[in-house]
């Protein structure tokens, strides 16, 4: 991964696109998992009520105003996007981004709801989901 999506450089949301979701898709949410953290799998960034008529997001998507997003708190305390901060000298790390089409157009969580929360209930509402990963690592 580029290091200004990380903690250690800008910190900003990178851009993502996606296609081929079925056609009765009605929202989408996303998660970004460390798979790697030591102890055991960290939550970077989770998006909900992406409109269905989306084909990606663009980069700082989490500071944009007005995108109709909703957020959920991530493994550091924050709603929104926490790039990779591996510890040094850990090693490579694999960030997966995972997109999943729901059949609901809102995921009905509190607005203070952790990824953990948010990501149970999009898997409730499934329609698909794509996965693609990242690696980074501090030296």
């Amino acid at each position: 991964m580029p290091k200004k999506h990380t903690r250690l450089g800008e910190n900003i949301a990178p851009a993502l696109s996606w296609s081929g979701a079925p056609d009765n898709v009605k929202s989408f949410a996303i998660v970004i998992e460390d798979s790697d953290a030591p102890y055991g799998t960290f939550r970077h960034w989770g998006v909900y009520n992406i409109a269905p008529t989306s084909n990606g997001l663009q980069e700082s998507s989490d500071t944009a105003n007005g995108s109709g997003l909703r957020f959920s708190d991530n493994n550091f305390g924050n709603r929104r996007y926490d790039g990779p901060e591996p510890p040094r000298g850990h090693g490579v790390h694999h960030y997966h981004f995972t997109v999943a089409a729901l059949d609901v157009p809102n995921l009905t969580v509190p607005a203070s709801a952790a990824i953990e929360a948010m990501w149970e209930e999009a898997q409730n509402q499934m329609l698909a989901k794509s996965s693609l990963m990242g690696t980074f690592q501090q030296v």
